[in-house]
């Protein structure tokens, strides 16, 4: 139903000025080249498969009951995982739930949340959700973070590392300064492609929590792990913050996860062996993605996650992401005046990137 029929004279003030988050398309044809929500081009560990089968089967009875409401023996495998203790862990039902409530736990105050211009673009819905007062820090012109622009009287700065749409990370150090930067504020480092980095443990601000008691890190299953139909998130911080994430949580949804989430999110932990490979397989196929992208003459911004941000020299980008729509192949556009010139590419199987590529290289082709 088309948003101008809705009859809405029953609904608050609230929801008749909202402007919700538009996710990536979800095309329900088959034989399509699906290169535009960032989704793992690898099936999930078969140890999760496998323990989510269980819940299903020989604990069946165990459906009629709520789940554990705070999904201890996930927080505990993170928190090995990780090297942290259980109450520096939060899991909710998805990272967008975990933003959600960490919006509405730190950043409904007084003065404004800095973020950047170009990111994720949940953060402007949850703000206005929340009633949040913003300030956009514009990118600097490569796309990167200016951490220096961040000097500013706040109350929470949030930022995507590696960044949204543009895949570009932000060196560790240039965080600690930022977090230093603002000693009363909140930092928020959505970290959800920080596992496609190439050094994984020096890129992840996870190890500074207990340096930095305003730092919050947030991160999901959706993408490494290739669990996006499960919905799980989590955020990591000292346990004071967790503390109000927590009651923030239990005030709201006290039973984020079902028993199918939490035993598949555990087992996914578990099993280090194959996260690592197909981590690692992902990353090579974004370099050689990369790589036929500048063949082919596309500028391709650095990247660190499982998507390539590229553009080509007097196309427009919009027009070839139609054109390889109408050959089954679909990329994300954004149409954000300082990107519109840019596609969002995802990293599919290696038959995937190649069949991008063969469809690139007749479009160039023809226009030649």
């Amino acid at each position: 139903m088309s948003i101008m029929s809705i009859d809405n004279r029953l609904w608050s003030a609230k929801a008749k000025t909202l402007s919700p988050y538009v996710p990536g398309e979800q095309p329900k044809h088959d034989n399509l080249v699906k290169l535009n929500t960032n989704e793992n081009p690898y099936p999930p560990s078969p140890k999760a498969v496998m323990a989510m089968q269980a819940v299903l089967s020989d604990e069946a009875r165990m459906l009629r009951l709520y789940p554990e409401p705070e999904s201890d023996e996930l927080c505990q495998a993170l928190a090995g995982y990780y090297g942290l203790k259980p109450e520096e862990v939060f899991v909710g039902n998805g990272s967008d739930e975990v933003l959600a409530l960490v919006f509405a736990c730190f950043f409904t105050k007084e003065r404004p949340l800095l973020m950047p211009d170009i990111s994720y673009s949940f953060y402007p819905v949850y703000a206005d959700t929340f009633g949040v007062t913003t300030h956009s820090i514009p990118l600097k012109d490569d796309f990167s973070i200016g951490v220096e622009d961040y000097h500013k009287p706040c109350d929470g700065v949030i930022l995507a590392n590696p960044n949204a749409p543009t895949g570009r990370l932000l060196p560790i150090e240039d965080i600690k300064k930022l977090i230093a930067m603002h000693p009363d504020a909140v930092v928020v480092i959505d970290e959800a492609y920080i596992d496609y980095a190439d050094d994984v443990k020096e890129a992840s601000a996870i190890r500074l929590i207990r340096q930095f008691d305003n730092l919050v890190i947030t991160q999901t299953f959706s993408k490494s792990r290739a669990l996006a139909g499960l919905r799980v998130g989590m955020a990591f911080a000292n346990p004071n913050l967790i503390a109000a994430l927590t009651a923030m949580k239990n005030s709201f949804n006290s039973y984020p996860l079902d028993r199918i989430a939490q035993a598949g999110a555990k087992a996914s932990v578990e099993d280090v062996t194959y996260f690592e490979d197909k981590r690692t397989q992902v990353i090579k196929l974004r370099k050689a993605l990369t790589q036929d992208l500048q063949a082919l003459g596309f500028t391709v911004l650095p990247s660190a996650a499982n998507f390539v941000f590229a553009t080509l020299a007097a196309h427009d980008a919009a027009d070839i992401s139609d054109r390889l729509r109408q050959e089954g192949v679909i990329v994300r556009h954004f149409k954000q005046p300082r990107i519109k010139d840019y596609l969002r590419i995802s990293v599919g199987t290696q038959a995937q990137n190649e069949r991008l590529i063969e469809v690139l290289t007749h479009i160039l082709s023809v226009d030649n």
